[in-house]
């Protein structure tokens, strides 16, 4: 089937089988390798791409699912060559580790500022839930999300989200 749809700011029009999943269409075909494939059942959230403005796993959703859709990956955050203002504070606060769920990570926290500019430390992990990392104990991650909305709430910011 074709599917047509939105990646990163890009029309796409690209063959699939119908029954291939949205992680593969992303890796595989249109080389959205942030996109990482950890469990393959949605429990771990490296593979979160923003689905339409949500948060969705890729490997729980069917390519012709996303027929339509605008999504956004890791790829598609940065400007002009400079970081998006999340990519940045994990950049920054040490938050990246060894790089795997860092993705994920980051596209789930650029929905949760656009929803709540000001999270708090429950905001934040309720936000982040479902989403693993296995170097850290997750202190670096949520300085990391403090530290976007800090970066993100800057007038010489502002309109970059």
């Amino acid at each position: 089937m074709e599917l047509r749809l939105t990646l990163n700011g890009e029309p796409v029009a690209v063959e699939v089988d119908p029954c291939t999943r949205l992680i593969d269409l992303l890796r595989d075909k249109l080389n959205a390798k942030s996109v990482k494939e950890g469990c393959g059942e949605g429990e771990c959230g490296a593979c979160t791409v923003l689905l339409d403005g949500e948060p969705a796993y890729a490997c729980l959703v069917l390519a012709a699912q996303a027929d339509g859709s605008r999504i956004t990956t890791v790829e598609g955050l940065s400007k002009d060559g400079e970081l998006h203002p999340v990519q940045r504070a994990f950049a920054e606060t040490g938050a990246v580790q060894c790089g795997f769920c860092t993705p994920g990570f980051i596209i789930a926290t650029v929905a949760l500022l656009d929803r709540n500019p000001r999270p708090s430390n429950d905001e934040i992990r309720d936000a982040l839930a479902g989403h693993l990392c296995r170097c850290t104990g997750y202190r670096k991650i949520m300085d990391a999300v403090h530290r976007a909305a800090d970066l993100t709430a800057s007038p010489s910011v502002g309109a970059g989200r």
